[in-house]
């Protein structure tokens, strides 16, 4: 007798001993099989909603955190330094005449000047009117630590050249911020912490088309933010002494 056939035997009689028929145990094994697969697919189903809930709570985490620097920058932008408090009040006058702007985002603050009030025009030289503003911008910036003055200069897009001393606007512009850098130098202005640039007629506010347009393009501007220069220890020779800085 095969083997198979002693096994559909032994088979048969544990069917018939059990009371089972061979129907009946298929149907309980496909039962089984059902149970199985159903058991499994909520496994996934539920590790599919745990890594839902798992993004969902990233997302809010991150959210969160957006929102909270958000705000923190938004208290920032709002707040106003008591540096600028102090040169908003010294320059109060000009503010109001519309001679001056004044504003401070990020930590930097930038003092813009027109050219009309601080320069004649196709002049380098600070007139009686530029020196009131910029006295009242000295005041506020003497004792600055930690901080880096550029004054820079802008112009127009008529050219200069033929019509004084200037070869072209990039000599005016520059000429024009290296004036205001030694004015302020002389009002008693740290001068390592002063720095000069003319831009020349290459960053517009505004359209050069119309006379309002060229009118707000030529100004100086004068941008205070956080120090970019530490000055270096300088080793002196023994029993050198380093020259005393001139009296002001």
């Amino acid at each position: 007798m095969s083997k198979r056939v002693i096994g559909a035997l032994g088979m048969a009689l544990l069917l018939g001993a059990c009371g089972v028929s061979k129907d009946e145990f298929a149907a309980a094994q496909r039962d089984a099989a059902n149970a199985k697969k159903q058991y499994q697919d909520e496994q996934q189903k539920t590790a599919a909603l745990e890594k839902k809930v798992a993004d969902l709570q990233a997302q809010n985490e991150a959210l969160t955190k957006s929102t909270t620097q958000l705000t923190e920058e938004k208290g920032q932008l709002e707040a106003k330094s008591k540096q600028y408090e102090e040169l908003a009040g010294s320059l109060k006058q000009q503010i109001e005449s519309g001679q001056v702007e004044i504003s401070e985002l990020r930590g930097k603050m930038t003092v813009k000047l027109k050219d009309r009030v601080v320069f004649s025009s196709g002049s380098a030289a600070i007139n009686k009117q530029g020196k009131e503003a910029l006295d009242a911008v000295a005041k506020a910036f003497q004792g600055l630590q930690g901080k880096t003055v550029i004054v820079a200069g802008y112009t127009d897009n008529v050219p200069v050249a033929g019509k004084g001393a200037f070869k072209d606007n990039w000599d005016l512009s520059t000429a024009r911020a290296v004036s205001v850098v030694r004015y302020l130098q002389a009002q008693g202005v740290e001068p390592r912490t002063l720095g000069a640039a003319g831009f020349s007629e290459h960053r517009p506010l505004a359209p050069n088309n119309t006379a309002d347009g060229r009118s707000q393009n030529r100004r100086i501007e004068i941008a205070l933010t956080a120090a970019d220069y530490t000055p270096p220890t300088v080793d002196m020779p023994t029993g050198q002494q380093p020259a005393a800085e001139p009296a002001r």
